[in-house]
């Protein structure tokens, strides 16, 4: 190393105290590597010198240890297989008859021919890419000896069951690395339930991992890979296992919590024994990519009072380019409109499917500013009943009138009130001034045809087009703009939209009309709950009737009542606590329940209900039948 930079770190105290560190490490830890390519960069700052320092020595695998267990395991499995294989060997080799889905017919021989001699009897593609096979609709390794006459069925990556086993295969692999390097103690690694990688739980006692570790790791596991490890399986007994994994209390827990008549089986990958269900890839060198993803801490079977685990997320893929098709850069929809217009223009229209309307009730995502945001009124993840119209200009009229229609049903359903107001052309717009006045002359006509009273909102309209704006007012007569009704000519000018019109060689462009009725449903949601204070109709109550049986008596019967309830369609609960029947009612009140259903020992006997309304003090009582039938009564008329 060149002199002057001998003498920089001389001079910097912090290498000089690195230096008493490692050397005493050094002294008490054979296994201790110092990075010395840190310390011999001056400009490394003492944090960073430090944390290589802590990953570095911090947590020193016991090597002699894992050694021992490493070794013993392997001996021990090597042991069975021997036996194992000498078994098949001595049994009779008869032949067997090998059903492929398309129907055809391979011969084999029982004990000897694997789902791998089939495939490669189909082809060398077919070979080259198989990962599992399924034999009588079980999963099976493609490397294990055929037992029977049996249907065979190979799967590739582009198979669930294919890439389920890649995956978890390669869980194994990442197993490998990790105990190879950090001497920890492995528990479960399987490939993840929404199907996109793997993760392996591990006990490290005091070491935290993180994507610093991340390099290391995944050179362990392409060492692994480069080594072409074939996964080898055996069947155990409880005890073989055991004595197999007795240094691992996780392994063990697992293996005694099995079922007794469970078959117990052991994979070996390289270095790596682990106790697992299988199956598994050929080998490890079907894995061509592969990557961490992330690092967590996760409790053992989930339990807070249990040991606390590091969990490594991984994914992997059987070619370098699909990791790549991973870096692709996704956004966040702020908006439905573009996405409509790209439907609408995926292929040629004609002027006989317009008016063409779209609904979308997608996820959309808005960056308002956090000072803005305000419960369910204002977010940022919303959704909404957006739908755009694609229409012709002599269409406009009347399509906004059926909007009108649809939002006056809606929110009369709702008990709203609402005003309109027609927002004319702003001072700056787009477009030519007489598409601009048809397009309004249009929207008047439709207001006056709906036959509310509106009003004119003069130069507010937006640049693109004239809109109608409405707001709704609830029960404190506070305003909410909610439903949107907006013309707009320019969308399908800058999206280059176009249908054919009677002249088929003629092209025109369509209108695009933004509507929403509800318009944010998570605001809609917030304004409901303010306007009805919590006292929701009977149409639309998440607790719409409960059940309050007088004494123990009558709660079977009480529980018959609910049944029926339920299998009619509604919302109902069940209060079977032992509290006086006027405790129940108060407390039911006090839980908005619509409809309060008291059953005693008379009702039983009369096969009816107690019915009493939720702000009323009255009872009457009313068969089941003509209680349904009410229920049906109040929905359908929106109470």
């Amino acid at each position: 190393m060149p002199e002057k930079n001998a003498k920089k770190r001389t001079n910097n105290p912090l290498y000089s105290m690195l230096c008493t560190v490692f050397s005493t490490l050094r002294r008490y830890s054979s296994s201790f590597q110092p990075v010395f390519f840190l310390v011999s960069k001056p400009s490394s700052s003492p944090l960073r010198l430090l944390s290589a320092l802590t990953m570095a020595s911090c947590h020193p695998k016991d090597e002699p240890y894992l050694n021992q267990v490493i070794e013993k395991r392997i001996k021990i499995f090597q042991s069975l297989q021997s036996q194992q294989q000498s078994h098949l060997q001595s049994l009779p080799h008869d032949p067997i008859k090998i059903t492929l889905p398309d129907g055809s017919i391979k011969e084999g021989k029982k004990w000897v021919s694997s789902p791998m001699d089939i495939a490669q009897g189909i082809s060398k593609s077919l070979a080259a890419n198989a990962l599992i096979s399924s034999v009588n609709g079980v999963l099976w390794d493609m490397n294990r000896p055929l037992e029977d006459d049996c249907e065979l069925k190979i799967f590739t990556f582009d198979s669930d069951e294919g890439r389920d086993t890649f995956w978890h295969s390669s869980a194994h692999i990442l197993g490998q690395s990790l105990e190879s390097i950090y001497g920890c103690k492995l528990c479960i690694g399987p490939c993840t339930t929404r199907g996109e990688g793997f993760y392996y739980d591990a006990f490290y006692a005091d070491l935290g991992l993180n994507e610093d570790h991340f390099k290391q790791i995944e050179a362990g596991a392409l060492k692994a890979v480069a080594e072409k490890q074939p996964f080898e399986r055996i069947e155990v007994t409880r005890e073989q296992a055991i004595e197999i994994f007795s240094e691992n209390n996780f392994k063990v827990e697992i293996i005694n919590d099995l079922p007794v008549d469970k078959t117990i089986t052991v994979y070996r990958c390289g270095p790596l024994v682990d106790l697992c269900r299988g199956p598994h890839i050929p080998n490890t060198s079907f894995v061509k990519a592969f990557a961490c993803l992330k690092a967590s801490s996760a409790y053992w079977r989930g339990n807070k009072d249990r040991e606390s685990l590091q969990r490594v997320y991984g994914i992997s893929y059987p070619d370098q380019k699909r990791l790549k098709i991973e870096k692709q850069e996704f956004g966040l929809k702020p908006m439905n409109c573009p996405g409509h217009c790209l439907m609408f223009q995926h292929r040629v229209r004609s002027y006989r499917e317009l008016p063409l309307r779209l609904a979308d009730f997608g996820v959309l995502h808005r960056n308002e500013a956090s000072g803005a945001l305000t419960g369910l009124t204002r977010v940022r993840r919303f959704q909404q009943d957006d739908a755009h119209i694609f229409c012709r200009e002599s269409q406009i009229k009347e399509e906004v009138k059926g909007v009108l229609e649809f939002i006056d049903y809606a929110y009369t359903v709702f008990g709203f009130t609402y005003e309109l107001k027609l927002s004319t052309r702003p001072e700056k717009y787009l477009g030519d001034l007489a598409t601009w006045e048809r397009a309004e002359a249009a929207l008047t006509e439709a207001l006056n045809l709906s036959g509310k009273p509106w009003q004119i909102n003069e130069g507010d309209g937006a640049f693109y087009g004239p809109k109608i704006d409405i707001s709704v007012s609830d029960a404190l007569n506070r305003k909410f703009q909610c439903a949107t009704l907006q013309l707009d000519f320019q969308l399908p000018e800058r999206f280059k939209l176009e249908y054919s019109a009677e002249d088929e060689a003629k092209r025109e462009k369509p209108v695009m009309i933004h509507r929403a009725i509800l318009g944010s449903v998570e605001r809609m949601f917030a304004i409901l709950l303010e306007h009805y204070k919590g006292k929701w109709p009977f149409w639309l109550s998440p607790r719409q009737a409960i059940v309050c049986p007088v004494s123990e008596k009558s709660e079977n019967y009480a529980i018959e009542v609910q049944d029926r309830i339920h299998e009619a369609g509604y919302y109902v609960d069940i209060d079977m606590t032992d509290r006086r029947i006027q405790k129940k009612v108060r407390e039911a009140q006090l839980a908005q329940y619509n409809y309060i259903l008291v059953v005693g020992e008379e009702e039983l006997e009369t096969k009816q209900v107690s019915v009493r309304v939720r702000d009323k003090a009255d009872l009457s009582t009313m068969s089941i039948e003509g209680l349904l039938q009410h229920f049906q009564a109040e929905t359908a008329a929106f109470h």
